[in-house]
């Protein structure tokens, strides 16, 4: 395939133009050959890898970890282990974020629960967002104990 300009190249790896720039000047991208205009030129090559940035960022993986898959994935002599290490490390932080973020979900659920959400102007949502300090984290809902001799069946 003869070279493409960022366009194309941003076409075919469905990266941006901007992204594309920006993975060069990190070093993630070799710098791209020139025209003589002073327009890049990408090859196969570059969209390849472009491509695979796009993947590990797709999966969440900071620009410093793409920087290292990217190392490890053209070393064709590195051990696999390295790899799996570190997609390991990505689970662990991904397990870390999504129960943070359920634990944001909790609190704003019980957020919700408790505004009444009519015409008065009292409003425990807005007032927790308001406070001092840091938000409430819900805490698991409390059921009204229920006497014995309501739960038995009814003859």
């Amino acid at each position: 395939m003869p070279a493409m300009n960022i366009g194309q190249a941003a076409m075919a790896s469905g990266v941006s133009a901007k992204m594309i720039r920006h993975y060069e000047a990190v070093g993630l991208l070799p710098a791209a050959a020139r025209t003589d205009a002073g327009y890049r030129q990408y090859g196969d090559a570059d969209v390849h890898t472009l491509r695979f940035i796009r993947h590990a960022r797709d999966l969440g993986f900071s620009l410093p970890e793409v920087g290292e898959l990217v190392g490890l994935w053209r070393d064709r002599r590195r051990p696999s282990r390295q790899v799996k290490a570190l997609a390991s490390a990505h689970i662990h932080e991904l397990e870390q974020k999504a129960q943070e973020l359920l634990a944001m979900k909790a609190a704003l659920e019980h957020l919700v629960h408790c505004c009444h959400g009519d015409d008065r102007p009292e409003c425990p949502i807005l007032e927790s967002l308001a406070a001092d300090g840091p938000v409430a984290m819900a805490r698991a809902p409390m059921r009204a104990a229920v006497p014995p001799a309501r739960l038995r069946t009814k003859r």
